[in-house]
């Protein structure tokens, strides 16, 4: 996850807390991470100080409509990994 998060530009525990989960996972799926629920609900889990098996039921699934907008919003852009972060800082697409 320490490697992943550096590869998203992420360099601290400080960064991942103020960014939050979905921000956080946005990232790591927009450099290259493959989308894995049970690592989308551990950050959770971890920033609110809870065991990373201790999501159930209702929250989970909830949890799970989160992931899937992400991963679907990432995977729906059509860009490759490379041209997703171009687009993000504005450069526009690639002609």
């Amino acid at each position: 996850m320490e490697a992943a998060c550096r590869r998203a530009g992420i360099g601290s525990a400080e960064e991942v807390r103020a960014l939050g989960t979905d921000a956080v996972y946005r990232r790591l799926l927009e450099t290259g991470g493959q989308p894995h629920f049970i690592g989308y609900y551990v950050i959770e889990m971890g920033l609110q100080g809870r065991p990373w098996n201790d999501c159930h039921g209702a929250e989970k699934e909830a949890l799970r409509r989160r992931f899937d907008v992400i991963v679907a919003a990432v995977k729906g852009t059509g860009l490759s990994g490379i041209e997703r972060q171009l687009d993000q800082i504005g450069t526009g697409l690639r002609r």
